[in-house]
């Protein structure tokens, strides 16, 4: 069958992976979807099939990219790692030390951690965010550093879904002596090293038929199925005023795959609209499982990313999602209701409809899924849940 095609290449000794990827698209769970792993370095898994776009019937083809949107912030995160490893900034260091306007309205003593780790109450931002506006570095800068905090910094949690790429990018062009963007130094000092075909802000040369069509979730399943999501997040999400509907309302989009559209696929949103393959998210991660060396992270970098999160005076619990959670410096990381990778050195992101990419330092690996058929699942998407854990059942047999 046609639609249910799959190509790529996978170790003999990951051949689970592969049947796993298959029935998942021959039972209809996929329209296309990719999924890869490394493994010490070596690319072990590299699989892609059914359709690009459902419509046209166009197939899912090696070089498909598709919107990844909150995986998107492993990578963010990963440049100012990088930062980090070359002594341009301090984790544990004020964010006004390096962006003195960010003080403003209560956030002098906010840290980069806090920042990094969604616990800085800067999830909602209270101008409405244009395309215009976020082309313009310097308007968003003076937008960011005027917001008010939704609480107390280092109180609580909760997940800045959009704005964190945003600052995270003011943060990245403060400490980087060449000022770049984050998408421009990721380019080059990520992507470019690493061979990856992986953009913050699609560029404009590149044609639509790379491009995975997605579709999205319908509105009404988030309220015929709440439990796969949590109620109380619901019922907020449906309040205009609360801080869960302004947190993802700005931009105001009626769903999230108008976030690979032309009006805002070319700008950069770091935590929210990366394009890649499955096989660039999960070498930049198996780079990063790796100790990072090919990009010349220093140890003292990676002990503080795997080391266990801080968590916030208040608890664990989300004040966006109203889910329990763990963040640490851009990543999430692996709690009991999501207890991804190995150990609790883990680190990645999942993005909004099914897609993740993680690394596992102690097994040294680096997954990532991506698709383009939107589930409404917060954090375990079936479908990747399904090909991680057979990922994880090849591992016993490997020395």
């Amino acid at each position: 069958m046609h639609e249910a095609a799959v190509h790529g290449e996978v170790h003999p000794a990951f051949a689970e992976v592969r049947d796993v990827f298959i029935d998942n698209i021959a039972k209809g769970r996929e329209i296309g979807a990719a999924v890869a792993v490394y493994h010490r370095g070596v690319k072990v898994v590299d699989l892609w099939g059914g359709l690009r776009d459902e419509t046209t019937r166009a197939p899912w083809e090696e070089d498909t990219l598709t919107i990844v949107f909150s995986s998107s912030k492993g990578m963010a995160a990963a440049t100012l790692a990088l930062a980090h490893s070359r002594g341009r900034l301090d984790y544990d260091a004020k964010v006004a030390k390096y962006w003195p306007e960010f003080a403003q309205n209560g956030k002098a003593e906010v840290t980069v951690r806090q920042l990094l780790s969604h616990q800085a109450g800067l999830c909602c931002l209270d101008t409405p965010l244009t395309p215009e506006i976020l082309a313009d570095h310097d308007w968003l800068a003076e937008i960011l550093a005027a917001q008010k905090p939704a609480w107390q910094p280092g109180a609580r949690h909760g997940y800045h879904a959009v704005s964190l790429g945003f600052y995270e990018g003011e943060l990245l062009r403060r400490v980087d002596p060449e000022h770049r963007t984050l998408g421009q130094f990721f380019q080059e000092e990520i992507a470019a090293p690493l061979g990856l075909d992986f953009y913050i802000g699609l560029p404009r040369d590149i044609p639509e038929r790379r491009l995975a069509a997605m579709k999205g979730f319908k509105p009404l399943e988030t309220v015929l199925e709440p439990f796969r999501l949590s109620l109380r997040m619901v019922l907020a999400f449906i309040d205009p005023q609360s801080i869960t509907s302004r947190t993802f309302r700005n931009p105001d989009i009626n769903n999230p795959v108008e976030f690979a559209t032309p009006v805002w696929r070319h700008v950069q949103m770091p935590a929210s609209n990366g394009f890649g393959t499955a096989r660039s998210l999960a070498k930049a991660y198996g780079c990063l499982a790796m100790g990072g060396k090919e990009l010349g992270l220093k140890e003292e970098t990676m002990r503080v990313l795997t080391a266990p999160p801080i968590t916030p005076v208040l608890g664990t619990r989300d004040r966006v999602m109203f889910v329990e959670a763990a963040y640490s410096l851009g990543y999430l990381r692996p709690f009991p209701s999501f207890n991804f990778g190995s150990s609790p050195r883990a680190f990645g992101t999942p993005g909004c409809g099914g897609s993740f990419g993680f690394a596992d330092p102690d097994r040294q690996l680096g997954f990532a899924y991506v698709m383009n058929k939107m589930s409404i699942d917060v954090w375990e998407d079936p479908r990747q849940h399904d090909l991680r854990l057979a990922v994880y059942r090849c591992l016993r047999n490997v020395k």
